[in-house]
């Protein structure tokens, strides 16, 4: 497993992490068994950066890795969570520095630490990055010791933009994937200029990239690509990257060509977003110790050639960006 630097925090982390969003809810049932297993799995494959979120699950997720914590004493990891989605409406005000505590407080109590590795806002409102007493509010949860480093999770590309002009933010969390390439446009030039590290979420756009999924495909009623298809719930993009679930299909057939031999359609999904040197850490879920080896394993994955790489542009520029070029 190769590393790459996190950014302005300074760790080497994985290329390839674990996304624990799946294990903690809202993706169907995962039993803490299959959890566990995959997060050893992890572990064992290299994987050394887990992000979770003190939502997922309602503190679940958090929990889990504490316990993985507990249960592989002496290997060091990276857990970096998310605050701010605990407020039963999204607004600049509340995010307060009493809820700012407050949300550390509880995740450090979740995973058992003194201090969070790194803290991400959770896709705050747009507004909340014209406050820039929020982020001095973040820079004395460094300096009193109960955060080492913090970042943000966004879902649109202004949003990591203005983010990145406090200095404080170490990261950013974005959407980024085979059907998702506006990011890596200026936003990766003026990350990469700042020393912002970058984490690549829902790199497998909900499962359409594993190219496992077809019409015929049911969703669990507690799964977000059941609920959430339209916005219903949280933002659209966040479910098949905005992408409606029939087109996807689709283009998942027309990249399916591209695939190297000996490979997975999840795996060459994933090692096309690491041929972005400006991406950090790629965080795929699992909720199984097979899809948690699969993931890791994308790593080993030769660099696809450029040919391959003008193929995946080229679908994008004529089918994929009216649907989502605009919107994030």
């Amino acid at each position: 497993m190769h590393k790459r630097r996190l950014g302005g925090t300074g760790y080497q982390v994985s290329e390839i992490g674990f996304g624990a969003w799946p294990i903690g809810g809202t993706w169907g049932e995962v039993s803490e068994k299959d959890a566990m297993e995959a997060l050893h799995a992890s572990l064992d494959a290299g994987v050394d950066f887990f992000d979770t979120a003190d939502v997922y699950g309602d503190g679940r997720s958090e929990k889990l890795l504490a316990r993985l914590r507990r249960e592989r004493p002496g290997e060091p990891f990276t857990v970096a969570t998310k605050a701010g989605r605990r407020l039963p409406a999204q607004t600049v005000e509340g995010y307060s520095e009493a809820n700012l505590r407050s949300w550390v407080d509880r995740s450090r109590r979740n995973l058992e630490t003194d201090c969070l590795d790194l803290l991400q806002l959770h896709c705050p409102p747009v507004a909340l990055y014209y406050e820039p007493e929020v982020f001095a509010a973040l820079d004395r949860l460094v300096a009193e010791g109960k955060i080492r480093h913090y970042g943000v999770s966004v879902e649109r590309i202004e949003e990591a933009l203005k983010a990145i002009e406090f200095p404080g933010v170490k990261t950013v969390q974005i959407i980024f994937n085979a059907f998702r390439h506006r990011p890596a446009g200026l936003f990766f030039r003026e990350a990469e200029a700042r020393d912002v590290g970058i984490l690549a979420r829902v790199p497998l756009a909900s499962g359409l990239l594993t190219g496992k999924m077809t019409r015929e495909t049911r969703f669990d009623e507690t799964d977000h690509r059941a609920f959430n298809r339209h916005g219903e719930a949280f933002d659209r993009g966040e479910t098949f990257s905005g992408i409606p679930y029939e087109t996807g299909l689709e283009l998942v057939e027309d990249l399916r060509p591209l695939v190297p031999e000996g490979a997975t359609m999840a795996q060459f999904a994933l090692r096309w977003i690491l041929m972005f040197d400006a991406v950090s850490t790629v965080i795929p879920g699992a909720k199984n110790a097979a899809q948690a080896r699969a993931n890791a394993a994308a790593a080993d994955l030769a660099p696809l050639p450029p040919e391959t790489m003008a193929a995946v542009a080229d679908l994008y520029e004529r089918r994929v960006k009216p649907l989502v070029h605009h919107y994030w």
